[in-house]
Parts: structure tokens; sequence; C-alpha cells
């Protein structure tokens, strides 16, 4: 697997320093278009709508549109926000796994330490897995602030990033309003029905028949030699990286502080005495 990013983990005054790996990958046959005269690749060209040139992507910027008025965002403003610079995954707080709903996960990545004493990543993982708790946090990528739900798969830690409350629809159907009375004899043979077809799932048993048969196409058109070179470019990873320090003193400071925090909070409840008055 290739690093798409480097950061640290960060929680109290711990830091965990971790590569990021995609946990996922697409297997779908990649398509393109091209000309059905003589096969001539088709592409979308950048043009402006000004002055009709074709433009660099060096040349372009960004844009917000509102009420019929643009605003242009140069690369400069964007470089300027913190949280385009920022190489941390913050733990915001940790939560009841079972609080985390399981439509707003999107993305999954793997969290690898990058470290040469992975303690603290398997301190972590393991407080994880025994206190049954997912950690929410906060990081950046690829100029996006996102929201994610660190847990534990096996041995790994993953970062799964979450939608949005606001990206989630809500399933407003008045269909589902009626009062449908279902007798016990329909629920007895729905039950059994769902008890034949019953079974421990395998993921690997399951395979996308479309992309096979369209994988055995395309391997008959190259066998009857109806095919042409290209070329293929990749991008280079980011690179970044994330510091250590004592993992103990890092505990011990968050938990001083954590306790602190909270005492003083008290402090601050405790009704104050009234003072007494001069003879």
């Amino acid at each position: 697997m290739r690093t798409i990013w480097k950061g640290a983990l960060t929680f109290g005054l711990v830091n965990v320093p971790v590569k990021v790996y995609s946990a996922t990958e697409d297997h779908d046959v990649p398509l393109h278009q091209v000309h059905d005269a003589d096969g001539g690749r088709i592409r979308y060209q950048r043009t402006c709508e000004v002055c009709g040139q074709v433009i660099p992507y060096s040349e372009i910027d960004r844009a917000y549109v509102e009420d019929g008025t643009t605003v242009v965002l140069t690369k400069d403003d964007l470089a300027a926000l913190p949280a385009e610079r920022s190489r941390e995954i913050d733990v915001v707080e940790f939560v009841p796994t079972e609080q985390v709903d399981p439509l707003t996960y999107d993305k999954a990545y793997y969290l690898e330490p990058d470290s040469s004493s992975p303690k603290a990543y398997a301190l972590l993982r393991k407080t994880l897995e025994q206190t049954d708790r997912t950690a929410i946090v906060r990081f950046t990528l690829r100029q996006k602030t996102r929201l994610a739900a660190l847990r534990v798969r096996g041995k790994v830690l993953v970062l799964q990033t979450l939608l949005w409350a606001d990206e989630v629809r809500e399933a407003a159907f008045p269909s589902l309003d009626e009062d449908v009375k279902i007798s016990d004899k329909e629920l007895e043979l729905s039950a059994s029905l769902v008890d034949s077809f019953s079974g421990d799932f395998d993921a690997a048993s399951f395979v996308d028949e479309y992309q096979a048969e369209l994988r055995t196409l395309i391997d008959a058109k190259i066998e009857k030699g109806e095919a042409f070179e290209v070329e293929e470019t990749f991008a280079a990873p980011e690179e970044g990286g994330g510091e250590v320090i004592d993992l103990m003193e890092a505990l011990r400071a968050s938990v001083e502080r954590s306790r602190a925090a909270r005492s003083g909070g008290d402090e601050e409840k405790k009704p104050k005495a009234k003072k007494k008055r001069a003879g």
C-alpha cells in the first residue's frame, strides 16, 4: 500500500505519529470515451467563457457564487486558512461505539504507527477495545476539514470519515406513518423465510459479476489484436510527519490538566460566602 498522508494523532498531550493509507480500493474496470471512427481519446479542456482560451490548471482559481455575485478565492487565500496546514488528527471526545450511526460512515483509512516505538499507538488501541469506545476526531485532508470515527479493526486503528449532520437526509415518507397491521401468522412465515436464508457473512464469497464479464470481454479483444498502447501518469503522495513526546509524562500531564479544569469548574459553582456587616 502507498502512504497518502502523514501526521500525528493527538489526545490531551499524547502525540502518536501515524501514516495514513486508504483502506479500500476500487476494482471497477476503468473506461474512458473515444471517437468511434478512429479510436482517438476524447478529452475535456478548461475553456474560459470570457476570452475563449484554453486555461492551464496553474492559472485557475476558485470562486463562490451567491445571488449573482462571484467571489474569487486565490491559491494564496486558500493557503492562508489554518486548517489547510494542519497535520494533526485531534481527538475531540470518546463516545460509546453504539452511538455512532453507520449511516454516517464514509471513507475508511488505515493508520500505521510512524515511530520506532509504537507503544502509544498500542495503548490507544487497547484502551478503545477495553472501554468499547470510539474516538471522534477532526483532521484536514486535501484542503477539507473532516470529522471521523477512530476505531479498532484487529490490530489496526481505522479512521472512518463521517458525514456532517446536515449531509444526512431525513427519511420523511408519509407511507411509513400509516398503521400497518401484521398478523402473528405473517410474522411467523416471514421469520421462517429469513431462517431459510440465514448464514455467516463472508464478503469474499461475493463477486461483482458485471465487472468480471467486462474484464473477460476486454481480454478477448486484446487477444484479437484490437488494442493499442497508452501512457499512464500517477501523482506522487504527500509527505509530512509528527513529533513524539514522552508517553507517561504526556498522560500524567493530560490527566492533571483535566482534573484541574473540572475542579476549577466546581469552585465556580460553589455559592460565595456573605460578608458580615460591621455593628
